[in-house]
């Protein structure tokens, strides 16, 4: 694998901005699209349990919801016994997640550069947010995730997978996004100092467009 075109700052600061801007131009919709969280996706929930008992396990249970949006997987987190906080680009969406669920630590920020010490975090997930990144700036992302977690500690990715083909850009209701190779992501995720523990590739549901991949990562210790 060739090693990605580092990004400019300036490239990387306009692709947040654009995100957090689209995401805020459609919150109150958006929030109310994922209510349901993962209600109707047993698989997906079966997964989501599977990474708080490793985490749980483990150690450390403070978990970053990176890209928490409305704050729904946080909040079943927090039900998985887990110390889970949220972060999002979007402060009108972190606005609707502290009025749904009070209480509960939400906070505006960047998943690039997040204001955590290193090794803190016993866990992170990454559920459909790292969907926005381009391509060129995903080790960096990735990166950052083994720098705030401890060692032995782990990553919960969920992303749109690409059906044999290369990265392959999408037509997102929100913004432009990508739909990664499984296997691709995870050799990313290893050079980043992460090793795989379990993957699920499930197919479309009703309503849905594409196959979903899923990573659970071990940060190296």
């Amino acid at each position: 694998m060739s090693a990605p075109t580092a990004p400019s700052a300036s490239s990387a600061s306009a692709c947040l901005s654009a995100t957090a801007e689209a995401y805020d131009a459609v919150a109150v919709r958006y929030a109310d699209l994922v209510k349901d969280g993962l209600a109707h996706l047993p698989l997906d929930r079966s997964f989501v349990t599977a990474f708080a008992d490793l985490v749980r396990a483990a150690g450390p249970t403070l978990v970053a919801d990176l890209g928490c949006g409305p704050g729904y997987l946080t909040a079943a987190l927090r039900k998985e016994g887990l110390d889970a906080f949220g972060v999002d680009l979007s402060p009108a969406l972190i606005a609707i997640a502290r009025r749904t669920y009070p209480g509960v630590r939400f906070e505006v920020g960047s998943m690039a550069a997040l204001k955590t010490a290193d090794g803190a975090l016993g866990g992170l997930v990454s559920w459909y947010s790292l969907i926005h990144t381009p391509p060129e700036q995903l080790p960096s992302y990735l990166a950052e995730f083994r720098r705030v977690l401890a060692p032995g500690g782990y990553a919960l990715l969920g992303f749109f997978e690409s059906e044999g083909a290369p990265v392959t850009p999408f037509d997102h209701k929100v913004t432009t996004a990508y739909r990664w190779p499984l296997d691709t992501l995870a050799a990313l995720a290893a050079e980043a100092g992460f090793t795989e523990t379990a993957r699920m590739l499930r197919c479309p549901g009703d309503g849905e467009r594409f196959r979903r991949g899923h990573l659970i990562l071990r940060a190296a210790e």
